[in-house]
Order: C-alpha cells, then sequence, then structure tokens
C-alpha cells in the first residue's frame, strides 16, 4: 500500500510503499476511500505542540473507508461496512471520564494519526469500537470532513449550551467554521460569521450567516456588542489575537469555547471583567462516538453541507502549503480512489 509517512518534522512528507497492515485482536483494517486534510494533520507533522508524535508516523484523523479484515474477537462490523476512524482513536473505557460519557477527555486515550498511524493511507488499522459506522447515503468525501471538522464543532456548541435565539459567533469560517456556521442555525441561533476574506464570508453568507464581520475593517468586539454581545464564540481560527477578539466580544455571562490550537501563543483574560460580567473561558476538545453519529445522522436528513476539494494523496505537500496560506475555501479530502463519491 501507499502511505504519505512524516520522517522528520517539518520536512515534506514522503509517500511510501508499505506492506499492508494486518489487524490485531479487536481491530480491522480499513481501505481508505478519502481522508480529510485537518490543520492537526499539520500540526502534528512540524512537531509544533508539547506533546509530540514519534516520527516516522501516517497522520490523518478523517479517514473513512470499506472495512475489508476483521480482528479476532470483532463482531458488530463486517467486511465492506463503511466506516470513519477518527480522532478518537481507542480510550480506556474505565475511568471516570468514559464511563461519564466524556471519553474524549481520558488520560489512556490513543489519537488516530498521532498516537498511531492514520488515513494518509490506502490501507489503516482501526480500534473497531471507535470505528464509528457511516450511514447510507453519506459518501465518504463528505464523511471525511464530518469525522473532525463536524464533529468537533458539533460538540463546541453542545459546549457552548446553545439555545434558540442566542447570539452565536463563529471566529473564523474554514474546513471547521462552515459545519459551524450551519450546527448553530439548526440549534435555531443568530450567527455572526467572522473571516478575513471575502471568499470565506460569502461561503458563511451562503451557509446562513446572519451577520457578517470581516476581521481586516472592522472591530470584532464592537460589533459583536452592537448586537447585544455574543451568548456564546467558539473560537476556530488559528490566531490568539482572534480569540481575545471574541472574547472581548462577550455579553454578560457569554461563554468563549476555545477549538483551535495555535502551535504557540496565550491570551490575556482580564480578571475584574470576566468576574464583573460572568464570563466563562472554555476548552473543548473534539466529540464523542455518539456526537459522531448525530453529525452523520443530522446529513443523512439533508441538514448540512460539506464544502471540500479532492486532490489525490500525493499531493499531500502542495495541499499542506495551500492550507498554510489560507488557499482553502473549506476541506481537502484526499480522494484514494475507491468509489468514496457513491454508495
Amino acid at each position: 500500500m501507499k502511505a504519505a509517512v512524516v520522517r522528520e518534522f517539518g520536512q515534506p512528507l514522503v509517500i511510501e510503499e508499505r506492506p499492508d497492515p494486518e489487524p490485531g485482536p479487536g481491530q480491522v483494517r480499513v481501505r481508505v476511500e478519502a481522508s480529510g486534510l485537518c490543520h492537526t494533520d499539520i500540526h502534528a507533522a512540524h512537531g509544533d505542540w508539547p506533546v509530540k508524535p514519534t516520527p516516522p508516523f501516517v497522520p490523518g484523523h478523517e479517514g473513512v473507508g470499506l472495512v475489508e479484515k476483521l480482528g479476532e474477537g470483532v463482531t458488530h462490523l463486517s467486511v465492506g461496512q463503511r466506516v470513519a476512524v477518527p480522532w478518537l482513536g481507542s480510550a480506556c473505557g474505565r475511568c471516570e471520564h468514559c464511563l461519564s460519557g466524556w471519553e474524549t477527555l481520558c488520560e489512556s486515550q490513543v489519537n488516530t494519526g498521532y498516537g498511531c498511524d492514520g488515513g494518509y493511507a490506502e490501507k489503516m488499522l482501526a480500534r473497531a469500537d471507535f470505528a464509528q459506522p457511516v450511514p447510507e447515503g453519506v459518501s465518504a468525501v463528505d464523511a471525511a470532513p464530518l469525522t473532525c471538522a463536524g464533529v468537533t464543532t458539533y460538540k463546541a456548541l453542545k459546549v457552548a449550551g446553545v439555545r434558540p435565539a442566542q447570539l452565536v459567533a463563529i471566529s473564523g469560517v474554514g474546513g471547521l467554521g462552515h459545519l459551524a456556521v450551519q450546527y448553530a442555525k439548526i440549534a435555531g441561533a443568530t450567527v455572526a460569521a467572522i473571516d478575513v476574506t471575502d471568499e470565506k464570508l460569502g461561503l458563511a453568507r451562503e451557509l446562513g450567516a446572519d451577520i457578517l464581520i470581516d476581521a481586516r475593517t472592522q472591530d470584532v468586539a464592537a460589533e459583536l456588542k452592537r448586537h447585544g454581545g455574543a451568548h456564546a464564540a467558539l473560537a476556530l481560527a488559528v490566531s490568539p489575537a482572534a480569540f481575545e477578539a471574541v472574547n472581548s466580544g462577550l455579553r454578560r455571562g457569554g461563554k468563549l469555547v476555545m477549538v483551535a490550537l495555535p502551535a504557540h501563543g496565550t491570551i490575556q483574560v482580564p480578571i475584574f471583567d470576566t468576574v464583573l460580567n460572568g464570563t466563562s473561558v472554555i476548552g473543548s476538545i473534539v466529540g464523542t462516538r455518539q456526537d459522531l453519529a448525530e453529525v452523520f445522522q443530522l446529513h443523512v436528513a439533508g441538514r448540512t453541507r460539506v464544502i471540500q476539494e479532492t486532490r489525490p494523496l500525493t499531493a499531500v505537500n502542495e495541499s499542506i502549503d495551500e492550507v498554510l496560506h489560507g488557499q482553502v475555501k473549506a476541506r481537502i479530502v484526499f480522494d484514494l480512489g475507491a468509489g468514496g463519491r457513491e454508495r
């Protein structure tokens, strides 16, 4: 099989021939049809974060494909079934987080494309219990972005406790943000979309955003306050300054939900204003298996659109450059040519 491999942090990925992996007990082998390019994959390839993966490794945590082989003891999946392999590759299932519905906080979790090889390959292994069945009617190239960009923003809105008629600020309209706009509208919110390109602001309007804020020319906090202040703000732009701007635009009792993970940086949270206004700063990391099942259900029901551009896996390095230079409208998906468009 072919795989795109990180051999050294900060260097171009190398397309290699590797032997097909053999599933162990509780695992399945997936023939990958499509795999999304998430900014997290770029951070992994660059070794940006304090906890680093160990080269050589295969990135990718939006892998979608067909089960090709079952490991010992796997009975709930079948050969030929389409599954998605998300960031949460496995969790212990026994700790307080797992048992209370917060498996994404498990301290023993293994993350796909980070702690184990991911979806930038023609074939990959997955823990069968964490390989999410993809329902009929969802193509592989749509399912891939939903597997991270979708479930991450869906969960963030849950964490924010968004209710109908509230004002929700979406800071950064890209791979995550274009789905966040749609989930916020499904929740009944008034959506303020914030970005720095005409194309992405236009996309936000097309997807239902009620208020557009151009951070190049407008004061984000002042604009949000002009509309009463945000009940919730999802920080999706990979910029500490963007985090601070939407935090300053919260109304009393509002919540800043941190989602994007810049390589470096902190934000200033003013103690007096935070206490006086009763605002909250919350972190939200991906979503659970149940969250992802709900994301797929919404897509099957026609409630969401995935804006994606396909590339061959051989274009992985050029695609990373496009993302880093802000040249991608929403999401790049590597189409591995296995019929991922129809089912």
